[in-house]
């Protein structure tokens, strides 16, 4: 694997891990262990820093965490519900529960980053917002957490994408967003983030970028992840609940990780979970067929951060391919990077068919139609249940499939009695 060729393992991986759950990761420089950290031009640098400071004391002001927790519940709908999958657990052979991300508010997990980096955007002064957007559920919980607060929007997505997600640019534009087309690169996410970056570098006085996954410069992997680790809290005290025990496993789909971050951190402490993150295996293992960053990556700098990322052997960032717009990303965050490193995380791909196969699996068996971003963790949860039979298994279900139509569409699902594609 290149990153074992290319990095050496921790000497102490427990401590490694020590250091992150007591605090001190991200450091002073942004860093966890060896990745993270802020590459961006100088003239960025005042709004990051006065971006960091004003989280620092946000995240710790009660009057602040007060009105997250408010309009969580009354403008988001947390907590949002747990429940158990029956049919899934039957014919998967496992014990498969589903946290309902999908239910939240514009339909996706993307919310709960939104509303917080816009309230954070309203105490720094910020007069306007840009954002960036894949799949366009962080666009849509971006245009909407901007009209909540009262800020003008812009996003960023690129044309590929625009094309694929059309429904999602439409609920933007009516809950006030400009939405702009990137017709540069390889219009998709990544060419978004570079022409969101470019603008905030023109005006970074007057304008908040509104990032949307755990990546780019710190702070953002850190705040993404503080205002995600929600999902973890909630997860956790609700398998308890509803379980009775900790699950024997979780699973979330990783592009950038945002969804997985704030998943996995309820459950890094406890040792007998397994955490899994599942990535997009596309078409298959060839360069530039997929996105599974953490599996076939190296390290090195994208968006701002040392991570992993997909390249070739130049240094320049290779294409890269997912029939989900969410994970289509050469990319991933430093601290999935990290967690990857000192072995608390393990990483796995499920392929465009197999996700596919999944999502009618749930649509089919539980009457729910997931997103195609977390139809690869539930394919992942079919490979584990084949692993470990009978074991408890938890996926955090991030969105909802509705604005995957125009994908799903093109797809018709296996004709069963044939036992094949159509």
């Amino acid at each position: 694997m290149t990153l074992a060729r290319e990095l050496s393992p921790p000497t102490d991986a427990r401590a490694e891990l020590a250091r992150l759950l007591d605090g001190s990761y991200p450091d002073a420089n942004g860093r966890y262990g060896p990745f993270g950290g802020r590459f961006v031009p100088e003239t960025l640098m005042p709004a990051i820093t006065r971006l960091e400071s004003a989280a620092k004391a946000a995240f710790t002001e009660p009057a602040f965490l007060d009105e997250i927790a408010r309009e969580g519940r009354a403008w988001i709908g947390r907590p949002t519900p747990m429940c158990f999958a029956p049919n899934l657990s039957r014919e998967w052979g496992a014990e498969v529960w589903l946290k309902r991300e999908d239910l939240a508010h514009t339909g996706a997990h993307k919310i709960n980053n939104a509303l917080g980096q816009a309230l954070l955007a309203k105490r720094i002064g910020a007069t306007r917002i840009i954002a960036e957007t894949g799949a366009g559920q962080h666009g849509v919980a971006s245009a909407a957490a901007c009209a909540r607060v009262g800020l003008p929007c812009i996003v960023y997505m690129g044309a590929v994408d625009v094309e694929r997600q059309a429904p999602n640019v439409m609920r933007m534009k009516r809950l006030g967003a400009e939405v702009r087309p990137v017709e540069s690169g390889d219009r998709t996410l990544r060419a978004a983030i570079d022409e969101a970056l470019r603008d905030w570098v023109s005006d970074p006085d007057r304008t908040h970028y509104l990032l949307g996954s755990a990546v780019g410069p710190h702070p953002f992997p850190w705040i993404v992840r503080t205002l995600q680790s929600v999902i973890g809290r909630e997860s956790r005290e609700q398998i308890l609940k509803e379980a009775g025990a900790l699950p024997d496993a979780v699973l979330a789909c990783v592009g950038g990780g945002s969804n997985a971050i704030g998943m996995f951190h309820g459950f890094l402490a406890d040792e007998s979970v397994r955490i899994v993150g599942v990535e997009a295996g596309g078409r298959g293992p060839t360069p530039g067929e997929n996105s599974a960053t953490i599996a076939t990556g190296s390290p090195g700098v994208l968006h701002g951060c040392y991570s992993l990322l997909l390249q070739d052997d130049d240094g320049q960032v290779s294409k890269s391919h997912s029939i989900s717009a969410g994970l289509d990303y050469p990319g991933v965050g430093p601290e999935h990077a990290f967690l990857r490193w000192c072995g608390r995380v393990g990483y796995i791909s499920a392929t465009d068919r197999e996700a596919l196969d999944a999502l009618d699996d749930c649509c089919r068996l539980e009457g729910i139609l997931p997103a195609m971003e977390p139809s690869h963790a539930l394919a992942g949860v079919k490979k584990l249940a084949q692993e470990r039979p009978g074991s408890r298994l938890l996926v955090n279900l991030c969105g909802r499939g509705d604005k995957d139509m125009p994908i799903l569409l093109k797809n018709p699902p296996r004709d069963r009695s044939k036992g094949d594609a159509q």
